[in-house]
């Protein structure tokens, strides 16, 4: 049976395995779920909302049919933060931590699977950056949770409410899940500046690139000899950070601009500032909120399914398309209108073949996103058609934010979340590699002829 198993996952492509893989995860989580101690004396819950949950919560989204705090007991909270590693970290890399734990030889047939996972074109240096990200990874966790904790000591009667609220606050938080056992988000804590900058770190460290991290941290650990020598940052990590703190600088006017003479009228600046600061870092991949999103008016919730489209970065926690992908979208057109071939940018070439792939990677979204809101809206007429894409680009990001239709969607919408969800984790090209298997390339060539275009 093994060895059956093993040939059937040969044939199969890096992409198709790792999808095979979170959909056990999936099913192993719709187990774990149904475990009569992970819910509240008293409290049901159907199957299908059951595997709604699994799905949202491997993929680190967050959207949900229910109050998790009147839902879940305690036991259930540990489950899910357990689950949410899954989607955070990654599959693969889950899996490799345990095959490194019972003394298991990673071949070449896993690392191509971390490869593909993880974004990566090289099969060098897999397994020391697996470990790179789950010590990233589990520390921030540690260290959100022990300040989160200590903060926490205020609102909740005793030290040990004060420690699980900020233990799942802090795994919330760096894997972008947007999940909250409070029952109102982050509502309460609407005042309270330290606890919001806190989360926004959190939430910047999950969905700015794994990548980004461990060069950070390569370049804040060199020794005296080093400092010597200037040190290069990757073409990724200048494009990754210049994209991401630039949307979360324009997405943080915006908002203020919108809501000026709505939402944040006689508000004073500072709290006008955090609410507009707090909500562009969040809509990005976390789901977190410390406003009524259903107060919001209709251009603000528009840029907010903009920002949840374009989602993390790549080999994050975020989904979307990614931010890599929106920047070289950006410097085609910018390059293309110049009349320029060629595209340069942090004095580097990008190559075509990223180029391509990136607006093959925009082109799917807008039509799967476009498809899935017609789909919606003509099974679920009573909603808005704002509250409809916002949901679809919420699920498409993996980010979890919603003006609160999610429970009152038929059967059909929400397997369209689910389905939406799903590609949102494993991400577009993934999806892409399902869909086509492996990689070939043609043994002829058709003569070229131009088609006019425009």
């Amino acid at each position: 049976m093994w060895n059956k198993s093993r040939n059937w996952m040969g044939k199969r492509s890096p992409a198709q395995v790792i999808s095979g893989y979170y959909i056990l995860a999936v099913l192993s989580s719709i187990l774990l779920f149904s475990i009569p101690a992970v819910h509240k004396p008293g409290v049901e819950v159907s199957f299908f909302d059951t595997v709604f949950t699994a799905v949202s919560v491997v993929s680190d989204t967050g959207l949900s049919v229910f109050n998790v705090a009147e839902t879940y007991s305690v036991f259930g909270y540990f489950v899910i933060m357990i689950v949410l590693q899954f989607g955070g970290i990654g599959i693969m890399a889950m899996s490799t931590f345990f095959w490194l734990l019972i003394g298991r030889k990673i071949g070449l047939r896993e690392r191509r699977l971390i490869m593909v996972d993880n974004n990566q074109f090289a099969l060098s240096g897999l397994v020391q950056l697996v470990k790179e990200i789950l010590q990233i990874t589990l520390l921030t966790e540690l260290i959100g949770a022990v300040i989160f904790g200590l903060r926490f000591l205020r609102y909740f009667p005793t030290w040990q409410e004060a420690f699980l609220q900020g233990l799942f606050a802090s795994v919330s938080a760096t894997t972008n899940a947007g999940m909250d056992i409070t029952g109102q988000s982050l509502i309460p804590f609407k005042d309270d500046y330290f606890v919001q900058l806190v989360t926004i770190l959190l939430i910047i460290f999950g969905a700015i690139g794994f990548p980004v991290l461990i060069e950070l941290k390569a370049f804040l650990s060199r020794g005296k000899l080093d400092l010597n020598y200037p040190f290069r940052f990757s073409l990724f990590t200048k494009l990754t950070t210049f994209t991401y703190f630039a949307l979360l600088a324009v997405g943080t006017l915006l908002i203020l601009l919108f809501e000026s003479q709505h939402y944040f009228k006689g508000l004073s600046w500072h709290e006008s500032f955090f609410y507009a600061f707090f909500q562009a870092a969040t809509t990005r991949s976390a789901g977190l909120t410390t406003m009524d999103i259903t107060h919001l008016t209709l251009p603000t919730l528009l840029l907010m399914c903009v920002y949840m489209f374009i989602g993390g970065s790549p080999n994050s926690v975020g989904g979307g398309i990614r931010t890599t992908t929106f920047a070289l979208n950006m410097l085609f057109i910018y390059h293309f209108a110049r009349g320029r071939r060629d595209f340069k940018v942090f004095k580097r070439e990008l190559h075509q073949d990223d180029i391509m792939k990136s607006l093959a990677i925009s082109m799917l979204a807008i039509v799967m996103c476009s498809f899935s809101v017609i789909a919606i809206s003509f099974s679920d007429k009573q909603h808005q058609l704002a509250a409809i894409i916002l949901e679809v680009c919420s699920a498409f990001g993996t980010v979890g934010l919603s003006t609160g239709i999610t429970p009152d969607l038929s059967i059909f919408a929400k397997c369209i979340l689910m389905l939406l969800m799903f590609i949102g984790r494993i991400g577009l090209t993934s999806f892409l590699y399902i869909i086509g298997g492996q990689q070939t390339f043609s043994k002829y060539r058709y003569p070229v002829e131009r088609v006019m275009t425009g």
